[in-house]
């Protein structure tokens, strides 16, 4: 998972949507809200950074990449 994350934070523009989904599941759990084309991920703090990821034909959008490493950060930080 590590070397994962790695590759995100190095070039967010080319994650997979998979990896991101994969990374998700590990730290967050099941979305609350899939099957349309978004998938929400419940976060132990209410408001942002929100993790709300969607499939771009296979990859996933730098941007929310960049949300997700910024929840896992904040996860980290609580530890």
């Amino acid at each position: 998972m590590d070397k994962l994350i790695a590759a995100m934070r190095a070039n967010p523009t080319a994650v997979r949507f998979a990896d991101l989904e994969r990374v998700c599941r590990h730290f967050f759990g099941n979305p609350r809200q899939s099957g349309g084309s978004h998938q929400v991920y419940r976060t132990p703090w209410p408001g942002d950074p929100r993790v709300n990821i969607q499939n771009d034909h296979g990859k996933a959008k730098a941007y929310q990449v960049r949300q997700v490493l910024e929840a896992i950060a904040r996860l980290e930080e609580q530890e």
